[in-house]
């Protein structure tokens, strides 16, 4: 089978916006999100900047046998998936007589390990630790979640894969209904910002410190970038078979077009344009398109010196004779890890959808690498058909998607 894969409802909750309307204008006006945590100066931290994500209140919302197994990330994905099931036109009565399935990008679920561990340490019985404390500090406790509070009974999977977790999710619903396996998935990806969760990112000097301007921290693919700032939040996306989607009479938003992947098998933290490369040419070749057809780049650059280059030389490579417009969201959200290969894809969605390019903010001087590079460092009123969007993380997991209109 070779179906067509389309996008009928999306939902987000970031440091730009807790709704699709309040992330389309911060896209806009190029609105930072990063600003400072000082409980991290406590902590230890080098850095104290963080993307801020307003704590969401689901008292009311779900009864407490539901919240008490919600780690932080999951509260964020729960909210991302009711706005993106009400666009699709998804009830509780739907998900009780359809067969929906979930994948999820989530890496780490920190806070819950180490609060538990606390617990155990101070009373010395761990029977004090709590019935919930297990299904937030899975890894897999999004879906777990997820899937027991919407009663998914399809495919149900966390996908582990750093910072392309969240893209990945999107890549391995695409292929499943492509494939005939599921007509519904919900993908997306969620990131914890509790200071517990990314105090080994700061060990590894890998934050930017400049504080004296939090705004302006983030500077993807600029020669002054000095490390990224973390953030976090969720993307819920609902991929459906096209056909499947006329049917119910669903809106159709964009298509899934293309997926490529690859792994660098290198040192564990280097990155590699080579990588990137077989990524981005698998995803173009899956959707049939060349590098010409291809109307904006969104691009994974996290602001960090290494990784930027790297990307910035195959994005050159590929892209540099087209002029393409290429930027990268992170300059206003920060690095939402697990979560970016989702978000991401739902703001250049948004783009798409409402003609214009989000500006790749604090891009005052290129380097070396970017230089070549089509960099649109204001916002750009454009007509967008067809988009690619970057992920690449630890371990050398590299994903592209290809998003058409």
């Amino acid at each position: 089978m070779n179906r067509r894969v389309v996008i009928t409802g999306m939902g987000i909750y970031s440091c730009i916006g807790k709704n699709l309307e309040e992330v389309t204008k911060s896209l806009y006006e190029g609105r930072s999100g990063i600003g400072i945590d000082p409980l991290r100066k406590e902590y230890g931290y080098r850095s104290p900047l963080t993307g801020i994500v307003e704590k969401p209140l689901l008292k009311g919302m779900l009864d407490r046998r539901m919240r008490v197994g919600l780690a932080e990330e999951g509260e964020y994905a729960y909210m991302a998936t009711v706005e993106a099931l009400k666009m699709a036109g998804i009830d509780m009565d739907y998900l009780d007589k359809n067969e929906v399935g979930i994948f999820y990008g989530n890496d780490s679920s920190a806070k819950a390990v180490i609060e538990a561990n606390n617990i155990a340490m101070e009373k010395k019985d761990t029977a004090l630790i709590g019935s919930g404390a297990i299904f937030q500090s899975m890894n897999s406790t999004v879906t777990m979640n997820l899937s027991t509070i919407f009663k998914l009974r399809g495919i149900n999977m966390t996908i582990s894969a750093a910072c392309a977790s969240g893209s990945h999710s999107i890549g391995l619903g695409y292929l499943f209904i492509k494939q005939g396996l599921q007509n519904i998935v919900l993908c997306g990806g969620a990131q914890e910002t509790n200071l517990y969760s990314m105090g080994s990112f700061d060990a590894l000097s890998a934050f930017s410190v400049n504080t004296a301007d939090p705004t302006k921290a983030s500077r993807p693919f600029d020669a002054s970038r000095d490390g990224l700032v973390p953030s976090g939040g969720a993307a819920s996306l609902i991929l459906e078979d096209m056909e499947h989607a006329i049917q119910r009479g669903a809106n159709i938003i964009a298509e899934v077009s293309g997926y490529g992947f690859s792994s660098n098998g290198l040192n564990i933290s280097q990155p590699s344009d080579e990588g990137c490369i077989v990524a981005i040419n698998r995803a173009l070749q899956d959707a049939g398109l060349t590098a010409s057809e291809i109307d904006y780049v969104n691009a994974h650059a996290t602001s960090t010196p290494q990784g930027d280059a790297a990307e910035a030389v195959a994005l050159g490579k590929i892209f540099a004779n087209q002029k393409t417009p290429i930027s990268s969201t992170k300059s206003m959200t920060g690095h939402e890890c697990w979560m970016a290969g989702a978000s991401e894809i739902i703001y250049s969605i948004l783009m798409m959808n409402h003609s214009f390019i989000a500006p790749n903010i604090n891009f005052d001087t290129p380097d070396e690498y970017s230089k070549p590079l089509n960099i649109i460092s204001k916002t750009q009123e454009a007509s967008l058909r067809t988009i690619l969007s970057n992920s690449f993380g630890f371990g050398g997991t590299n994903s592209a998607l290809v998003i058409t209109k």
